[in-house]
């Protein structure tokens, strides 16, 4: 996945392919270091590879070439990607849930666990890497795995960048970049404006992105550098997701509902950050520091009969978030028993507080009813989540041909809320009590790995950890009753598990690398969807869950024109204890396949350098079937597509021109892009996208 070499800034990359380098990662150990001499599954996607997988949108464009990780689709910008790691995150149906989400180190997952990839800007990403297995653990609350996008660098003199892109189903973006190096100042500067009319009937969506980042050179021995992102999202239409009557007929429809509701969301975000990093004795020093503010208002179809209710929360939710944290790190070598040994110490400190209102989603004027409007106040509380997370890692060469490998992450977790609508009324069920409160999570996450040079082209490696997982602020907002009433939902416990995972790299050759690994993780009081009803979803734990399976990973370049990867993954995740689904009484058996969960994916690439000017590739992707609920009572059937692509790049002067054509699902295949998880209604089903088009053009000027 390292692709071809990077030559300076990225818009200056040569098509011409090379020999495998090593590619070189941070996320596993917080210290560069090469991927394959650690005992852990992570892989790095570079630029070249960002660049043509499609227009910059979506993290579900290249994470496709990662196994163990599922990046669906959902045709639907309001409600943000389904990203799984090796199952952990199947079950979210808003956000990100069970991966932590990271940009040039500054989180994008919540003090909760919860993130949104909406601001990676992919337009001036380096690189991607992506972390499973139990190594992930000692980055806080996530069970799954780790992806953090790093920004490029400025480099030497000056480069400006303008690119035009348009597709299928009225796609439309325009950016803009600038980056450079002038003295001990760099820059990177990344502005884009992305919209689409949607695939499907009501899907249209809106969305800006700015991403920049300023580098000083303090001394030789530190350095700042500053970050900052800003998302707004003016308005992204929610199509909501369709019974499987409603796919026959028609996979482009909309819900009914969706139209009378106007369903949709509004997002805009501004992020800060700062990282420092210096030497200092015999050891490396990094402070990292952030603060950000996000507004979202999104409305829901919700009926009105049930929002009549003084309970109920409304169909309008409005969050007003503010959240800022800190990293301490620091990173020094030793010697022990004459051994290097590598040490990292740090601490996290990270801080949420939103203030949660719900509406209304209608008005009634002289008897008349408007829906999809903004109507009376029917929810309004402060919440705040916080962690407190000291963290150790450690590496010893015990000698050149085993290393050993440990880790260990104390997290405490803290929820509370402040409810501000409350109503006093003698009338039984007239009234809305106080529902604040407040709940504490804390856990130790240790992590064992060993890795075991058998030859300077073979290492083998077996790794073992705790996870720990709290449900999200989101996951707690509504109580498990028929009525979903607001209100923290107490009844929700952590879940904790142990993961296990062996594995074998080699390099067979310079020009042929193979990763494997078997995985294992067991669960305890695993959380699940209760109910999922017009956009609001109620959780519960329902006990063990195990998952299992089998990744590899194949790059080759049998020829200096020819480039082949792969990427296979296995996945068995299932319920180990019987239980039952809450106030319905209806029984889940064990033995049950965890919903939103594939058994088999895969994806394989071939590209063909045709000129060193131009380059063309087929792509395949396979998907198995999908159950949609913990009864299994339906699937999304399993497809298998195929894409082709091709690259250009010209020369002239100080100029460089680069062309992109995709044509994807190029057999016109109708198939099921991701599912809502025990979506109540039957809604289950999120249709993709037929045989679509992209043409993307970049002009780069250096100075």
């Amino acid at each position: 996945m390292s692709g071809s070499v990077p030559i300076g800034n990225v818009a200056n990359q040569q098509l011409i392919p090379a020999t495998l380098l090593p590619t070189i990662v941070v996320t596993a150990t917080r210290r560069g270091r090469d991927a394959f001499e650690l005992p852990t599954s992570v892989d790095r996607i570079d630029a070249s590879t960002i660049a043509s997988a499609g227009p910059r949108i979506n993290l579900s464009e290249a994470l496709v070439r990662v196994p163990g990780i599922s990046v669906l689709n959902r045709q639907n910008y309001a409600q943000d990607l389904q990203i799984s790691s090796r199952g952990f995150g199947a079950r979210s149906t808003f956000g990100v849930r069970g991966v932590r989400l990271y940009t040039d180190g500054i989180p994008a997952t919540m003090p909760d666990g919860q993130g949104q990839a909406a601001n990676f800007d992919l337009e001036s990403a380096e690189r991607l890497e992506v972390l499973r297995g139990p190594f992930s653990a000692l980055y806080g609350n996530a069970s799954g795995g780790v992806i953090q996008l790093f920004t490029e660098e400025g480099v030497p003199g000056q480069t400006l960048e303008a690119g035009l892109s348009a597709g299928s189903d009225g796609l439309m973006r325009e950016s803009l970049k600038s980056s450079g190096k002038s003295g001990d100042f760099s820059h990177v500067v990344s502005l884009s404006n992305t919209e689409i009319d949607g695939y499907r009937e009501h899907s249209a969506a809106e969305r800006q992105l700015l991403n920049a980042k300023l580098s000083y050179d303090i001394n030789p021995d530190a350095s700042i550098m500053l970050l900052l992102n800003a998302l707004r999202m003016p308005e992204a239409q929610d199509p909501l997701g369709l019974t499987r009557s409603d796919v026959a007929a028609n996979p482009k429809s909309v819900t009914q509902a969706a139209v009378d509701y106007n369903t949709r969301k509004r997002v805009a975000q501004n992020q800060l950050g700062a990282v420092y990093k210096s030497r200092l004795g015999n050891g490396d020093l990094q402070v990292t520091a952030y603060a950000g503010t996000r507004e979202v208002r999104q409305f829901q179809s919700i009926p009105v009969a049930p929002q009549n209710n003084p309970r109920q929360g409304g169909g309008v939710i409005d969050l007003d978030r503010n959240y800022q944290g800190v990293d301490l790190r620091y990173s020094t070598e030793h010697r022990l028993l004459n051994q290097p040994l590598r040490l990292t110490a740090g601490l996290s400190l990270d801080q949420m507080e939103e203030d949660r209102k719900g509406f209304q989603n209608f008005q009634v004027n002289n008897g008349i009813t408007a829906l999809g409007v903004l109507g009376a106040l029917k929810r309004n509380e402060t919440n705040t989540a916080s962690n407190i997370d000291p963290y150790l890692q450690a590496e010893w060469d015990i000698d050149p041909q085993w290393m050993l490998s440990a880790g260990l992450r104390s997290s405490h977790v803290r929820f509370k809320s402040a409810d501000h609508y409350i109503i006093k009324d003698a009338t039984a069920g007239n009234g809305n009590p106080d529902d604040s409160g407040s709940r504490q999570f804390s856990d130790v996450t240790p992590v064992f790995g060993v890795l075991y040079r058998y030859s300077p082209e073979l290492n083998l490696y077996a790794t073992a950890g705790q996870s720990f997982e709290t449900p999200t602020l989101n996951e707690v907002a509504y109580r498990d009753n028929a009525v979903q009433t607001a209100g923290l939902n107490n009844n929700v416990a952590a879940s904790n598990g142990w993961h296990y995972e062996a594995g074998i790299k080699t390099r067979l050759t310079n020009d042929l690398r193979l990763n494997a690994a078997l995985f294992r993780a067991d669960v305890n009081d695993e959380i699940a969807v209760l109910s999922n009803s017009a956009g609001r979803s109620v959780y519960h734990n329902v006990g063990k869950t195990r998952r299992q399976g089998a990744e590899l990973a194949i790059e080759s370049q049998p020829f200096d024109n020819l480039r082949v990867n792969a990427a296979l993954s296995y996945l068995d995740a299932t319920y180990r204890d019987r239980f039952s689904l809450g106030y319905s009484g209806e029984a889940v058996a064990a033995g049950n396949q965890i919903p939103g969960t594939s058994k088999t994916t895969a994806f394989a690439e071939a590209e063909w350098a045709i000129q060193p000017y131009l380059k063309t590739a087929l792509e395949v992707r396979h998907s198995g079937k999908i159950y949609v609920d913990d009864r299994n009572s339906d699937t999304a059937d399993s497809y298998t597509i195929a894409s082709l692509r091709l690259v250009a790049e010209h020369h002239f002067g100080p100029y460089t021109l680069q062309g992109l054509a995709r044509l994807d699902n190029l057999t016109d295949r109708n198939y099921i892009g991701s599912v809502i998880v025990n979506e109540s209604n039957g809604r289950f089903f999120e249709p993709a996208q037929g045989r679509n088009w992209l043409l993307g053009l970049k002009l780069n000027r250096q100075f």
